[in-house]
């Protein structure tokens, strides 16, 4: 390769005071924060929801699969890159990266906060440290803003604000604080991401209905479910004409895989096809795999079967991440999984879902 790979989604660690000493005074004393639990170790507490959240899972890049535990982690134990930007150069040579894409963790968690208003606090608190934190190596640190779309019209000035602070992307709650995505009100918020030229980026676990707890039979089974928020999302967007009516919008489903878009483009076309009139669906100009294709990239880490796949989506729509420092990271192993899971692929073909789709989306000079 030409370049080295970046990373389409990685993660920090957020540090015990990134809320409390960045959110506005109102909220200061129930700010997000780091407690230590003898049972779990240290772990964000988060007032108004009842989840908490070990360290363990969030930092558990490079541990062997029969070591991973959901508690027990101390803060001062965990990948000190999460949160310290020389470390966390020192990670991306490790891994062989030249850039990565960053987004939150206790910030997935928070999308489901049922006050719209301690959301709307936190994320704002956020982006202010997340703004420090990569102006550091803002060549090789690339920050992706939060909102939580309170309203429509704040959401267009968060878009706007988000933009002046130099990130290439917003993170998209699953839920909406306003109506729901379908809705044509939502036409203004989609107008301004494309008149800023900034992409617009749904991860999972960030939907109500995502829950890794939500499951039938043995617990294992919820890992399934988690990639299906993101998706009920992309077919929302498709089928409700957004890109048809903004053809211009860049949407990135953020670490729910990809091998299984080709069936779900399929999925899709023959839904339309065959049932959209019985069931009321909207007259499209394009089929839907068409504006799949298009306007949606996705990204993913050791899914060899997107990468098998890679003919049958659009060359511009895969990009590779690492998802460092979690648990489903292939750091600090990400060189050999690339060796083994792109052999088959052309050099052009490597590198652009290793590096050009990414690179092009964000217009970053890496």
């Amino acid at each position: 390769m030409k370049q080295l790979p970046i990373s389409a989604d990685s993660h920090i660690t957020e540090p015990p005071d990134c809320y409390r000493e960045h959110i506005e005074v109102a909220y200061r004393e129930r700010a997000p924060h780091v407690v230590r639990d003898p049972k779990y170790g240290d772990i964000y507490v988060v007032e108004g929801m009842k989840q908490t959240i070990p360290m363990g899972l969030v930092a558990a890049a490079g541990v062997e699969p029969s070591s991973i535990r959901i508690g027990g982690a101390h803060f001062e134990d965990l990948h000190r890159g999460g949160w310290d930007p020389a470390a966390r150069l020192a990670d991306q040579n490790k891994d062989g990266v030249g850039a990565e894409i960053i987004y939150p963790t206790v910030g997935m968690v928070l999308c489901n906060h049922p006050d719209q208003d301690y959301k709307k606090a936190c994320f704002d608190a956020y982006n202010r440290w997340l703004q420090q934190y990569t102006s550091h190596a803002p060549d090789r640190l690339i920050g992706i803003g939060q909102t939580g779309i309170r309203t429509i019209k704040e959401g267009v000035a968060d878009l706007e604000r988000i933009k002046a602070m130099g990130f290439k992307g917003v993170m998209m709650p699953g839920n909406p604080g306003e109506l729901d995505y379908d809705n044509p009100s939502y036409d203004a918020l989609w107008e301004a991401a494309v008149a800023l030229d900034i992409p617009l980026s749904w991860h999972i676990l960030t939907s109500s209905s995502d829950s890794i707890n939500q499951h039938r039979g043995p617990k294992i089974n919820g890992f399934l479910s988690i990639i299906r928020g993101c998706q009920d999302i992309m077919g929302m967007l498709i089928f409700s004409g957004v890109f048809a009516r903004h053809p211009k919008l860049k949407v990135v489903c953020v670490e729910a895989d990809a091998g299984w878009a080709p069936h779900f483009m399929y999925r899709m076309d023959h839904a339309y096809k065959r049932h959209r009139y019985w069931m009321k669906g909207q007259e499209l100009p394009r089929l839907p795999s068409e504006y799949f294709r298009d306007n949606i990239s996705l990204t993913f880490q050791d899914d060899y079967v997107a990468f098998k796949l890679a003919d049958m989506m659009s060359p511009h729509q895969l990009m590779w991440a690492n998802d460092f420092p979690h648990s489903d990271s292939t750091w600090p192993w990400s060189k050999d999984v690339i060796a083994e899971q792109t052999a088959h692929l052309d050099a052009g073909q490597r590198q652009r879902i290793l590096h050009d789709n990414v690179a092009e989306l964000y217009k970053l000079a890496v």
